[in-house]
């Protein structure tokens, strides 16, 4: 339920690192980058961008493993 002009540049961009690496990165397990990714918005931008990037990412798994 959160829109755009919710999110920081940082999560945007933290987002965007991170589904690149899911999509493009197959080295790097998926755990691994979801991790990261939360924190990163957790250090830069907050604890609760951590849980948004933690639900937007898992949404994104899901959608990829559906996609298979």
């Amino acid at each position: 339920g959160w829109s755009l002009d919710r999110l920081s540049i940082v999560d945007r961009a933290v987002l965007r690192l991170a589904i690149y690496e899911l999509l493009y990165q197959k080295d790097i397990p998926a755990k691994v980058v979801v991790n990261e990714a939360v924190d990163l918005a957790k250090a830069f931008s907050g604890e609760e961008a951590g849980r948004f990037v933690n639900g937007v990412l898992g949404k994104v798994i899901a959608e990829l493993e559906v996609s298979k």
